[in-house]
């Protein structure tokens, strides 16, 4: 039984349709997920365009927005996380050393 496997962060991504930022900002998550966290997160991509009614849960105010469910406290980073150094940090995620 491998215990890296286990899902340590809950990640999910607001979105409104398939814009540029949008785009951007799913492929950078998704870029820094498999560099240091590879095996240990989800990631939900929800369209307010598709579930507008979703965004006051999260209270959701600008998009993207990436809000990190677990580990508790929530986070969230609100653009197309070009920056990944402030994403990292935001999401409180210790670099992998390369």
């Amino acid at each position: 039984m491998e215990l890296d496997e286990v899902i340590k962060y809950e990640l999910r991504l607001y979105i409104a349709g398939k814009t540029a930022k949008s785009v951007t900002a799913l492929t950078n998550l998704k870029k820094y997920c498999e560099e240091h966290l590879k095996g240990q997160y989800v990631i939900e991509v929800i369209d307010l365009l598709q579930q507008p009614q979703l965004a006051e849960g999260d209270q959701i105010f600008a998009i993207p927005t990436l809000v990190r469910k677990v580990p508790e406290p929530i986070r969230k980073i609100i653009g197309d996380l070009s920056n990944e150094e402030k994403v990292l940090v935001g999401l409180n995620i210790i670099p992998v050393s390369k």
